[in-house]
């Protein structure tokens, strides 16, 4: 990978298997704030359809491949958890391929992040808190739910709602000009309502509001150590995500969020 401003600058998070690591990278550039006014991080969220990006010509891995090249970003923040980053990293780097197994089931990382991070010199930053854990112990809570005959009735509201979520969004959900829009969060936010409502303090951690905070809580942690910089930043999640973390973007008075539809057209 040449040298840029962004890999003089972050060479070493990309390595980072924690939180904490990721804070001892970033930490320096940080510090080393002058005295002048404070730039804003201009930060923009993708929101990403997975595997559908192989098959979907609308919002292919080309289409996001285009958007990620228009953004030019210092930093891509991805949905990988920091504790499998280093591993992803490193079997990239001596591969040319991803084989951490939780990275590997997303090809807009394997397929386009990756490759793109060498040639444009970005930084990768982890933003999933995602654990096998946590995945392991909400797939068994659920499965209890679905069976309980006592919680009939809320499993029934939860189905109809993500059916009406289908419906809604046919010949529409794999479309970026659409998926990036406050409609399609609207009709997220609906078709998890039930979900969220009725079966958060079962899942714990993996709750829709748990598991999002820990997101946010890692993206956050990033933009902190980043803060006043003027640095470019984009966020790539699975796109039911993105309401939750707009929501907590919102609150923050040192970013500029732009608007992704700005990548597409």
């Amino acid at each position: 990978m040449h040298t840029t401003r962004r890999s003089a600058i972050f060479g070493g998070l990309a390595t980072v298997t924690a939180a904490s690591g990721a804070s001892a990278a970033l930490s320096g550039c940080g510090a080393a704030k002058s005295s002048h006014t404070e730039e804003l991080t201009k930060i923009t969220v993708l929101g990403a359809i997975h595997g559908r990006h192989r098959d979907s010509e609308r919002y292919s891995l080309g289409v996001l491949e285009k958007a990620i090249r228009r953004a030019a970003p210092d930093i891509v923040i991805s949905e990988i958890p920091p504790d499998r980053i280093a591993e992803a990293q490193r079997s990239f780097a001596e591969t040319g391929e991803v084989t951490e197994p939780r990275t590997r089931v997303f090809p807009e990382l394997t397929d386009v992040v990756f490759p793109l991070s060498q040639e444009m010199g970005f930084t990768i930053a982890a933003g999933a808190g995602w654990t096998r854990e946590i995945a392991d112990a909400r797939a068994s809570a659920l499965a209890a739910i679905e069976v309980d005959r006592a919680r009939a009735a809320q499993w029934a509201e939860h189905q109809a709602a993500r059916q009406e979520y289908s419906r809604a969004l046919q010949g529409r959900d794999d479309d970026p000009a659409f998926i990036h829009t406050p409609e399609y969060d609207a009709a997220v936010q609906r078709a998890q309502t039930p979900y969220q409502v009725y079966f958060d303090p079962d899942l714990g951690p993996g709750g829709w509001t748990q598991i999002n905070r820990a997101h946010t809580d890692l993206i956050e942690h990033t933009l902190d150590t980043v803060r006043g910089q003027g640095l470019k930043v984009l966020v790539i999640f699975g796109s039911w995500h993105k309401y939750m973390i707009e929501r907590a973007l919102m609150l923050r008075s040192d970013v500029d969020r732009i608007d992704p539809l700005s990548l597409f057209t």
